[in-house]
């Protein structure tokens, strides 16, 4: 059972990094749904975040020569900000009493806050994925800033960044090269500081408590394979198609999502 669920984060892993290197499909889109169904919805956040940081850490050694760095400033500094408040509600929910018990086929069911909060979220990115206006929109270059808090908060909250991120650097007039690249230093700053607030709250503690040792290991091997997936992707697929993926993703986090949404998951 742990091997299944191992490589099934490592396929996941490595296939949302290949695929999100030329795209706005990000890493954290795939690999949280997945990480919620074996982990605490708290400690799936962290661990999807530890996994994208370092992966965009790679990256950022791949591509760092393209970044253009008066738009990260103007794009990635209010993200980061604005990551550490989402963040901070993240585990100001995880904090919150239970909203809800019942009994489903005599399985015990609870809805918790950020249970709730985080599968709504999911839901909503997932009903964008299926939105074909959504995948064309972007914004003019003045609302950067803008861009960046939305982007960052919504990223300390629930790790969903990479699609708000792309619409607004969509429109920035950057050469391909240049857009993964600042978006990936972009990336990484919000990683950053969304890290700096789980580690000072109680999902460290979730983590210091917990005595099951596939959430360390299930992090390491995304890690290893999200590395091959960037490496991958950098090299074999800067024309693939996502359409079909991404209505195949879309589908998997609005199940995930209304999972967590009822206390399924």
């Amino acid at each position: 059972m742990e091997f299944g669920t191992l490589a099934l984060i490592g396929l996941a892993a490595l296939l949302a990094a290949s695929l999100s290197f030329f795209s706005g499909f990000g890493l954290g889109t795939l690999l949280l749904p997945v990480f919620a169904l074996f982990l605490p919805v708290p400690l799936a956040i962290a661990a999807t975040a530890l996994v994208h940081l370092a992966n965009n850490l790679f990256k950022f050694g791949l591509m760092q020569r393209h970044a253009n760095w008066p738009l990260v400033w103007r794009f990635g500094l209010p993200a980061a900000g604005a990551a550490l408040l989402g963040a901070s509600l993240m585990v100001w929910l995880d904090a919150l009493p239970v909203l809800a018990r019942y009994t489903l086929v005599g399985m015990q069911m609870e809805i918790t806050p950020i249970q709730f909060v985080i599968g709504a979220l999911i839901v909503a990115f997932a009903l964008l994925e299926f939105w074909p206006r959504f995948q064309h929109m972007s914004f003019a270059p003045r609302w950067m800033p803008l861009g960046g808090v939305l982007s960052g908060f919504f990223g300390g909250l629930s790790g969903n960044q990479g699609a708000l991120r792309t619409a607004f650097l969509l429109k920035a007039g950057l050469s391909k090269e240049a857009f993964i690249a600042t978006g990936v230093v972009a990336a990484v700053l919000v990683d950053v500081s969304r890290l700096l607030v789980y580690g000072m709250g109680p999902i460290s503690a979730h983590w210091a408590a917990s005595n099951d040792w596939l959430a360390p290991v299930a992090v390491a091997v995304a890690v290893l394979c999200a590395f091959l997936g960037s490496f991958l992707g950098q090299r074999l697929l800067p024309k693939v198609t996502l359409n079909s993926v991404r209505v195949g993703v879309a589908g998997l986090m609005l199940l995930v999502g209304l999972g967590l949404m009822v206390g399924f998951l």
